[in-house]
């Protein structure tokens, strides 16, 4: 299965979700607004304390996170980016009167900016198998690093999860080897953040 095989299952998931609830925490299958805003909180880390850092949102969704970070005072320019194109179209309605953002579905239009994040992007594999999945994840990590001047996030579901609540259709990653994986291929600033309330955990590479 080809890479760009595996994107356009994910694609049209998310795009069915938008569909069935609207630009909602559901509509990007998220279960709540809380969840979504604590896994904002753990990936602005990366740039605390720099409210001019510009931020590349790789799968925005419908745009949560811009008016997140507008709402909280940061004032750096913010990208939007998803491969689903109604996503795009919704997050440009949804963010229509914040400054500074604009969306794109074209992956060719994006340029560095100072750090690059990825919420939830890793979780829903589908059919798609464990190896393929992770193949995947690590192409998608290492464009982070390439759109990410000074460091890139993201954040994955767990492999510490209790195996008797794992969903088959859902990638439970291992954090201590993609933590190995940054630390050996990116940088040698990695912060491994696995101690909040959710069955997941963020990593946070410096440049």
């Amino acid at each position: 299965m080809t890479h760009e095989t595996v994107r356009a299952r994910v694609r049209d998931y998310y795009t069915g979700k938008l569909r069935q609830h609207g630009p909602t925490p559901a509509g990007a299958d998220w279960n709540s607004q809380a969840s979504q805003t604590l896994r904002f909180e753990q990936l602005a880390q990366l740039w605390r304390g720099d409210d001019s850092a510009s931020i590349i949102d790789y799968g925005c969704g419908y745009g949560a996170m811009a008016a997140w970070l507008r709402e909280r005072g940061h004032r750096g320019a913010y990208t939007g980016f998803d491969m689903s194109a109604e996503m795009v179209a919704a997050a440009e309605r949804e963010s229509a009167a914040l400054p500074g953002c604009r969306f794109t579905a074209d992956r060719s239009l994006l340029d560095p900016a100072t750090v690059a994040v990825a919420s939830g992007i890793f979780n829903v594999r589908l059919e798609t198998g464990a190896d393929e999945w992770l193949a995947y994840m690590l192409t998608t990590i290492a464009d982070l690093a390439r759109l990410g001047r000074r460091g890139f996030a993201f954040n994955a579901l767990t492999l510490y999860s209790d195996a008797d609540h794992r969903r088959p259709d859902l990638y439970y990653a291992d954090p201590l080897m993609l933590f190995d994986h940054c630390k050996r291929h990116y940088s040698r600033f990695v912060s491994l953040l696995h101690d909040y309330e959710l069955y997941e955990f963020t990593l946070l590479v410096r440049s």
